[in-house]
């Protein structure tokens, strides 16, 4: 039996705006992407976790594709 492995997507995603101020949730859903200074930006595979990560916090970061 083979494994079957699907390459996903690589993006970018940078924090803009700070945590001050803001549910705990959305603090741990940043520090848990890897951010928690604004314009520190991580490097992740685009996996449907990190998918509904970034619709929590969407508000917080932008997310950019890389080629």
């Amino acid at each position: 039996m083979y494994l079957m492995v699907k390459n996903m997507a690589m993006v970018k995603i940078t924090q803009v705006r700070s945590t001050i101020d803001r549910p705990k949730n959305q603090k741990l859903t940043i520090q848990a992407l890897g951010l928690g200074k604004i314009n520190r930006t991580v490097e992740v595979e685009y996996t449907p976790q990190i998918e509904g990560m970034v619709k929590k916090v969407h508000h917080l970061v932008v997310v950019n594709d890389i080629v």
